[in-house]
């Protein structure tokens, strides 16, 4: 008898890694046998850190979680998912403004892959103004993101807008 292991995925940018993705990475890492974070590699955006970069920092904040797998990623999500064998797809949702963006890619990653289903999880109300680009945008000014993302991902911040600023 075999055993049906059900894998997700919960994709994204992660530039860099907020406690509003960590609730999610938790709260869906309690509904699969295996997630993959699937970092993806975005060549339409500029980021702060680079792929490998944003998968080490994953790394370090998932490590206590023995379910979560962290992974990059090119190319179309479902494709992705098919490769490793993932059932469902995890979005998460902050405002109300998200919800038709991400039900018009959940609609469109259906259609190309019916075996794959979109989850949505709305965030913890303490991280729904929460997003990468407002840490970004805090950071690149010298404010306080310590509120707002691991201890590693702050150093990393730093050090980053430190050696950027050098440049």
């Amino acid at each position: 008898m075999g055993v049906n292991m059900r894998i997700g995925i919960y994709p994204g940018s992660f530039d860099p890694v907020t406690f509003g993705h960590l609730d999610i990475i938790l709260r869906s890492s309690q509904l699969v046998d295996t997630l993959i974070i699937g970092v993806l590699k975005n060549s339409n955006k500029v980021p702060l850190f680079n792929t490998e970069e944003r998968v080490e920092l994953l790394r370090e904040v998932t490590k206590d979680i023995p379910n979560v797998i962290i992974e990059s990623y090119d190319g179309l999500l479902v494709d992705y998912a098919r490769e490793k064998g993932a059932s469902v797809i995890f979005r998460g949702l902050r405002v109300v403004t998200d919800f038709e963006f991400e039900l018009q890619l959940a609609q469109t990653n259906h259609k190309l892959n019916p075996d794959v289903d979109t989850v949505f999880l709305t965030t913890s109300v303490q991280y729904s103004y929460l997003s990468s680009s407002t840490v970004r945008e805090i950071a690149s000014y010298g404010g306080n993101v310590e509120q707002f993302v691991p201890t590693c991902v702050v150093q990393a911040i730093q050090d980053k807008y430190k050696k950027l600023r050098r440049d």
